[in-house]
């Protein structure tokens, strides 16, 4: 099936800017599985080709346009976080990579995982949890497998996240799957909530700190002001507004880029860190 896009949209950046952690590229094919669905998926211009299952396509084709996020005012987005040159030359440099709309469990756990890791280890992690506890699902002669549910990895415990190569991040992630089940820690909940008091609710949590509380709450919780601070974003943010001056500590960081960069700051965030990452390697 073949979507047609109107708008800036790289399909490649997107997926592989450090969000999603479940797609893999084969040639210019990436699969992966989301919200239940495996999907392969390529872009030829503005057009987006996909095979999808175990849904119809028609249903798999609107859950993409969500995932994608391509229900965002684009264009005003541009035009707010432009403002600064910084951002306005990755934006040039690197148009259409998107915010996605991930799912909240999936994307608590890969932030979780995140922790003293690299983006490939995340990777290597989420996969075998899904092949260890997901369900499997056929596509076009490939397996893949559902993430596993909070239930699954409650049910798993620490012991077997620990085999599974999660180490010290272990048990926040058995905690993390214990709060959801009881309702201590209730997702959709924070989707409503304001973007302050998710963050807090987030924070509440062992193992859930400033970085990855704000990670979550943009990338699952529709929280497009949250500006999550890691090591690249820290570089970037130092060498590119703090020259050759002390960067500032995290704390004060955010709230300067929270002040600066302002509602789309989400946004601003996404393409310093793809710019700054990628820096050497174009």
């Amino acid at each position: 099936m073949e979507l047609t896009i109107d708008q800036p949209f790289d399909l490649g950046s997107s997926l592989e800017s450090g969000q999603a952690h479940r797609w893999k590229k084969l040639d210019d094919w990436y699969s992966g599985v989301v919200r239940g669905e495996f999907i392969q998926i390529r872009q030829k211009g503005q057009v987006v080709e996909f095979s999808s299952g175990p849904s119809p396509e028609a249903s798999a084709a609107a859950m993409l346009r969500d995932y994608f996020r391509l229900d965002d005012d684009i264009d005003a987005i541009y035009s707010d976080i432009n403002r600064d040159d910084r951002v306005a030359a990755m934006v040039s440099k690197y148009p259409g990579l998107r915010i996605l709309r991930t799912e909240p469990w999936e994307c608590l756990v890969a932030f979780i995982c995140s922790a003293n890791n690299n983006i490939a280890r995340i990777h290597q992690i989420m996969e075998r949890m899904s092949e260890e506890f997901g369900r499997p699902l056929s596509l076009n002669g490939q397996t893949r497998y559902t993430f596993p549910t909070p239930a699954d990895l409650a049910e798993a415990g620490e012991g077997e996240l620990r085999r599974l190569g999660l180490g010290f991040r272990a048990p926040y992630v058995d905690l993390a799957a214990r709060a959801v089940l009881d309702g201590v820690l209730d997702l959709p909940a924070l989707v409503r909530m304001p973007y302050l008091e998710a963050k807090a609710a987030l924070m509440e949590r062992k193992g859930i700190g400033s970085k990855i509380a704000d990670c979550v709450a943009v990338f699952s919780l529709e929280k497009l002001e949250a500006f999550p601070i890691d090591v690249w974003i820290r570089r970037a943010l130092g060498e590119w507004y703090f020259p050759d001056q002390k960067v500032p500590p995290d704390r004060v960081l955010l709230e300067w880029a929270m002040d600066h960069f302002g509602r789309y700051g989400g946004y601003a965030q996404q393409y310093l860190f793809h710019g700054q990452r990628l820096r050497n390697k174009s």
